[in-house]
């Protein structure tokens, strides 16, 4: 009983954790492997060291989730032609891994190129939007989820004075091309938006100028029918548009063409019906000539 009384807590957490994210993923079609990482919440002593080292403030969220679970990590799988796809993965660092975005040690040669040559001057910096972090000392960047290489999401502390403790953050997205994209002004916000997205490949460059490859596009209109719309067919009762696709249906392997049958060849008419209806029209002018 204890243990059934256990299993039963533990479902509950992973429940309200995820926002109930598991079991809409089971649900969709085609999605297997749905793997929850349970991890022990990280110690208070763990937060202040943190934030000791690093002369700023966890938000209260940040640090209220950390108290739960020390990082998360959430993936699943599609199984397109009998072969199992990695597909989805939402991940967030945990503490020890809550580090500085440095540069590699390549650029630590004499007269090498450092991101903090990356930063324009501010006057060519563009006046929509919120002011964008730099590589240099007005900002401290720390990396939240590697995204698996298409770029970084970072927990970024602006306009910063050095030995000043810095306590105000936001979330932002460093793409490839070390471009800065805002994504939210907190990680309560970047969290839910995060499970929003099923955690779908490249699903922060939605909010890119330039957007996520086209492979990417396909698995959030199969994945993703509640957030994802193509404005290029609009509905035109403004309704959400819901994917019904069947991925085991759509993936289905090329069936080979049947071979057509040969046709037979047409029966010639009786000649005995022709020379009939000849005799009836020879009769015919027979009997107007008398």
């Amino acid at each position: 009983m204890e243990e059934v009384k256990d299993d039963n807590t533990y479902k509950g957490f992973v429940e309200r954790l995820t926002l109930g994210i598991t079991r809409v993923l089971e649900n969709l079609p085609g999605v297997l492997d749905v793997r929850f990482v349970e991890k022990p919440p990280a110690e208070k002593r763990c937060l202040l060291s943190w934030e000791q080292k690093n002369n700023c403030i966890l938000p209260e969220d940040l640090r209220d989730f950390y108290l739960t679970t020390d990082g998360f990590m959430l993936a699943w799988n599609t199984k397109l032609e009998n072969e199992v796809v990695p597909v989805g993965c939402m991940m967030i660092n945990n503490v020890a891994l809550l580090r500085p975005l440095i540069q590699s040690n390549v650029y630590s040669l004499p007269n090498a190129p450092t991101l903090d040559d990356l930063d324009f001057d501010d006057d060519l910096e563009e006046s929509d939007g919120p002011e964008k972090p730099h590589f240099d000392f007005r900002s401290r960047i720390f990396e939240l989820d590697p995204c698996n290489g298409n770029g970084k999401v970072c927990l970024v502390y602006k306009n910063c004075t050095s030995g000043v403790v810095a306590q105000q953050c936001e979330v932002w997205f460093l793409d490839r091309s070390l471009f800065w994209h805002y994504l939210t002004p907190s990680f309560t916000a970047y969290y839910r938006l995060m499970i929003t997205h099923l955690g779908l490949p490249e699903w922060q460059y939605n909010f890119t100028p330039y957007g996520p490859s086209p492979q990417a596009k396909q698995w959030a209109a199969l994945y993703q029918p509640l957030t994802f719309h193509d404005d290029s067919h609009p509905d035109a009762a403004c309704e959400p548009f819901l994917n019904k696709l069947d991925p085991a249906e759509a993936f289905r392997g090329k069936a080979k063409p049947p071979t057509p049958k040969k046709k037979q060849a047409a029966q010639a008419p009786v000649s005995g019906g022709s020379t009939a209806k000849a005799q009836g029209v020879s009769g015919r002018h027979s009997g107007t000539k008398r």
